[in-house]
């Protein structure tokens, strides 16, 4: 399992089409992926969930995956919201 916490720094946060986007890089990994934001938990292939945690750009957010290729969709999610 990967945990890591980082500060979104995407102009637009994950708001509608980047947020699509990144439900769709989510998807191409076999690994469970979770968003955490504040007391709140959501699967980051679901785009409804994703889009409930309302992520602006400055908000700190925690990427969880487990699976056999957690760490290669940490590391690309992070740098996709890190651009």
């Amino acid at each position: 399992m990967v945990e890591r916490t980082f500060i979104v720094e995407l102009i637009t946060g994950l708001q509608a089409r980047p947020a699509a986007e990144f439900v769709q890089k989510a998807n191409r990994y076999s690994s469970s992926l979770f968003i955490e934001k504040g007391e709140k938990r959501v699967n980051a292939k679901s785009i409804m969930g994703l889009m409930s945690l309302a992520i602006t750009a400055g908000d700190e957010i925690k990427l969880i995956a487990e699976g056999p290729d957690d760490q290669v969709a940490v590391d690309e999610l992070i740098a996709f919201v890190s651009k």
